[in-house]
């Protein structure tokens, strides 16, 4: 199954190590190097088989080199897994995050790496004892701490320009915006949100944090099985993946879907059905760039907090660059992305 999977994928490079201390498969997924070195998260994570594992590290090192290219980043997409039997802790996770640490610090600065799904900034202190190839740290280490707060900046710049698009208005005020999931990322956007005047939905299977959007937010509650058919003018998913196909996006009553989850889309042709449905939709990878922009950029780059939220408001213009593209040649906002993605992959690194 391995054997099939590598000659399938149109990626650079994949490392593959059986650390036999925990029972765990590390995979690191190198996509592309065409803009500099690769970047993306380390998830740990049980999977059904090894091969599963390996899967997931191709399809998200290749996300990562759309969204990094798409932001204007001179980094390539990466991402690494660690697929466990089960999720360890203490002194044994420690130990294999530093033998993870050092198969990356091997690969001489060809892929650094972040916090990503059940890894976070405590456990990049860790992989930072061992290489310097690591960005996402705590603020005591040296670190920018949390990218909740940027991404969720980046998705309402997001927002505003999908608004802008599909009604003339960026303006939030009395606008309906449904946002569901109301975790890190989504309470953060939902504060900005209702800071802007907009009339604020919220949905999460996690009733405390909908109670807590309700009570201090102004928010209302909507019930998380009728949040696909809730009418509202922006439908924010910012909880898990694969929210939107073939069945679901018929069902939708907004004009703009723009959120912060990764992966909304079950399939990327399901984008072809927006147009038909008079929505506008923001590319994930494109709106949630925020987090990545405030992790490289203010560890790696120099960035200053002022120039990271010019960047951050970006992401407004790329999604203007990509309605335009879309428009211009009658395709979906998936497709003009790509499009856009591969003409900044052709151009070379871009100047900082």
């Amino acid at each position: 199954m391995f054997e099939e999977l590598l000659q399938a994928w149109d990626g650079k490079e994949t490392v593959i190590r059986y650390d036999a201390d925990a029972l765990a498969w590390i995979f690191i997924g190198i996509h592309s190097t065409q803009l500099g070195p690769a970047a993306g998260g380390t998830r740990m994570k049980a999977y059904a088989t090894p091969a599963d594992g390996l899967r997931d590290v191709h399809r998200l090192s290749s996300a990562m080199t759309r969204k990094l290219a798409a932001a204007g980043m001179h980094y390539g997409g990466g991402k690494a897994v660690i697929a466990v039997e089960t999720i360890p802790n203490g002194n044994a996770r420690r130990q294999l995050l530093l033998r993870y640490a050092e198969l990356v610090d091997s690969l001489g600065g060809t892929y650094l790496t972040a916090p990503d799904v059940y890894t976070n900034e405590a456990d990049m202190d860790i992989i930072g004892e061992r290489t310097r190839h690591v960005f996402g740290k705590t603020v005591a280490n040296g670190g920018a701490g949390s990218t909740a707060p940027a991404t969720a900046l980046g998705v309402l710049a997001g927002i505003r320009a999908s608004l802008e698009h599909a009604t003339g208005s960026g303006d939030l005020a009395g606008r309906t915006v449904l946002v569901q999931g109301v975790g890190d990322v989504g309470r953060r956007l939902a504060e900005h949100l209702a800071r802007a005047g907009a009339r604020l939905l919220v949905a999460d299977i996690n009733e405390a944090a909908v109670t807590a959007a309700c009570r201090d937010l102004g928010a209302t509650a909507v019930n998380p099985a009728d949040a696909l058919t809730t009418p509202c003018d922006v439908f924010a998913p910012c909880a898990l993946g694969g929210v939107l196909s073939s069945e679901t996006i018929p069902l939708l009553r907004c004009r703009v879907v723009c959120g912060s989850a990764n992966n909304q889309l079950l399939r990327d042709e399901n984008a072809d059905l927006f147009a038909k449905h008079n929505i506008r939709y923001a590319p994930d990878y494109v709106a949630n760039a925020g987090g990545v922009m405030h992790g490289l950029g203010l560890e790696e780059l120099g960035w200053t907090e002022d120039y990271l939220k010019q960047r951050l408001e970006g992401i407004g213009d790329t999604l203007r660059e990509v309605f335009r593209i879309a428009e211009a040649e009658g395709i979906s906002t998936e497709r003009a992305a790509e499009r856009l993605v591969a003409r900044r992959l052709e151009e070379g690194p871009p100047a900082e």
